[in-house]
């Protein structure tokens, strides 16, 4: 019998209320589970609205340790009692340093550990040195119930060193949550379209699927203004998309990719048999 992954990713909008929030992507969780998900992305911190839009010192109260984290210790349960693994983006705090971290909850409800952000952007909109350290952890691929998955966040699915490092220690299926929309610095950018094709080229040259979780809405930090534009996809292993949504849908995308095939198929190509690593430094 083949081995085979469904995967899943969550579209919706947040807003300041984390226990709201929490709720709003335990919904869709069930939905996802219910549509036969293994693997169930919610996007890029969830807990409450995308605050690095400005720069106020009361966000980082709303950091928390890793292991802790409310949002951790929300969906750890659930991902037990469906059976799922989930990929749980959080502002993580440890001590005096503060992360944008992904903690992997296994379908056990165990975690597996922490991936912390790699690349950190600085820029109108997207504020994120302020809050955030870079992170410590390099790039991680997790052993879980359903496969080896790899998992970068929003600005690392813009780099394809991320993605390669991942496919090399093996993952089967790489995970991008995201917080991305409107730039406010020049109102006639749209980034969808490149955002979509950066990861889908992820997808062609290590012939692997991508899944990307965005969120979607209209936020207010402080006094700034900015929309998110949904367009969440899953991409097969030739950059198609055979799952997406809309700018503005809400809801669950699910599909399930044949791993034997693709390890086959991934082997055929011999993007990793011709690699010349000693040009690549």
């Amino acid at each position: 019998m083949a081995k085979t992954i469904t995967v899943a990713a969550i579209q919706t909008s947040y807003g300041d209320d984390m226990k709201v929030n929490i709720e709003r992507t335990e919904r869709f969780v069930r939905e996802a589970a219910n549509k036969g998900a293994h693997v169930i992305l919610p996007s890029e911190l969830f807990q409450g609205p995308y605050f690095c839009t400005a720069q106020e010192e009361k966000w980082f109260a709303t950091a928390h340790e890793a292991a802790t984290h409310p949002c951790v210790l929300a969906m750890a349960p659930v991902a037990k009692e469906l059976g799922v693994v989930i990929p749980v983006s959080i502002y993580e705090r440890d001590g005096p340093l503060y992360y944008n971290s992904v903690v992997i909850v296994d379908a056990d409800g165990k975690q597996l550990g922490v991936y912390r952000k790699s690349h950190i952007p600085d820029g109108p909109g997207y504020m994120e040195k302020y809050y955030f350290r870079p992170g410590d952890t390099g790039f991680k691929v997790w052993n879980t119930a359903y496969g080896r998955i790899g998992v970068g966040i929003c600005w690392d699915q813009w780099f394809p060193e991320a993605a390669r490092a991942m496919a090399i220690q093996g993952a089967e299926v790489l995970f991008y949550p995201t917080a991305i929309g409107s730039e406010p610095h020049d109102a006639s950018l749209d980034t969808r379209d490149p955002w979509r094709r950066a990861m889908q080229g992820h997808a062609v040259s290590n012939v692997i699927p991508v899944v990307a979780s965005n969120r979607i809405g209209t936020e207010t930090v402080g006094k700034n203004t900015q929309s998110y534009y949904g367009s969440s996809f899953i991409a097969d292993h030739r950059g198609d998309l055979v799952q997406s949504l809309e700018r503005a849908d809400e809801g669950v995308l699910v599909h399930t990719f044949d791993l034997d095939f693709l390890d086959r198929h991934r082997a055929a190509w011999g993007f990793f048999r011709d690699r010349r690593t000693e040009f690549y430094r």
